[in-house]
């Protein structure tokens, strides 16, 4: 028996899948509302966005990060779509699963520390960000939206996936914010990176296991 494709970090409502499909033309406020609320509800983005901003204090480094993010994933969501560029679901949320790991791992100085060298943490981003894409867009092919009003739609629910992406940096902003003002912040910073890593993994292996059993 496959595993439930509820689960997976990109999936869709119930309700909001059999809206998809039902509506044509273009309806720019619901698609807004769907981008939104997918960013605000994907535990994968949000995880991977906390690692991108865990020690970054000045805002205009979370702008270049947090936009370098969006351009990766607003250009393959679009052009996924657009092309019908759709890659197996289970495979493309395994990868964003090692997004996380990655990110886990640089705030910890594992790469300097193992091979000696520390990444290219904007270009790392930027790529990540992409994957971050194809996997909603890989989602949004599968539900056949109408090509009637196709891209007005698309280029909406791309706005609501960003406002939804600020609305969840506010809050990590505003909550982080508080805890690096208490003296835990760097008593626990290793434990909470090591912690969103084993997160990373079992979002990589449950989806792994997805992919061979389903």
């Amino acid at each position: 028996m496959g595993l439930s494709t509820d689960l997976l970090a990109h999936a869709v409502a119930q309700g909001d899948k059999g809206y998809i499909q039902e509506i044509t033309g273009a309806n720019l406020i619901a698609f807004i509302y769907l981008g939104a609320k997918h960013m605000v509800t994907g535990y994968d983005h949000l995880l991977f966005l906390l690692g991108v901003i865990f020690f970054l204090y000045k805002m205009k480094h979370i702008a270049i990060y947090v936009t370098l993010f969006a351009l990766g994933h607003s250009t393959t969501m679009l052009l996924g779509v657009y092309f019908n560029v759709g890659i197996n679901s289970y495979l493309i949320d395994a990868i964003i699963g090692l997004s996380i790991v990655y990110k886990a791992l640089d705030n910890v100085g594992a790469y300097q520390r193992w091979f000696g060298f520390q990444p290219n943490t904007k270009a790392a981003t930027l790529i990540f960000g992409l994957f971050h894409g194809f996997g909603l867009s890989t989602k949004i092919i599968e539900y056949d939206i109408s090509p009637d009003g196709l891209i007005p739609n698309l280029l909406a629910f791309n706005v609501g996936v960003e406002i939804g992406q600020l609305i969840a940096l506010a809050m990590i902003l505003i909550a982080i914010s508080f805890w690096r003002k208490t003296g835990s912040f760097y008593r626990h910073a290793y434990t909470a990176n090591v912690t969103m890593m084993s997160a990373g993994f079992l979002l990589f292996g449950y989806q792994l296991t997805g992919y061979f059993v389903a």
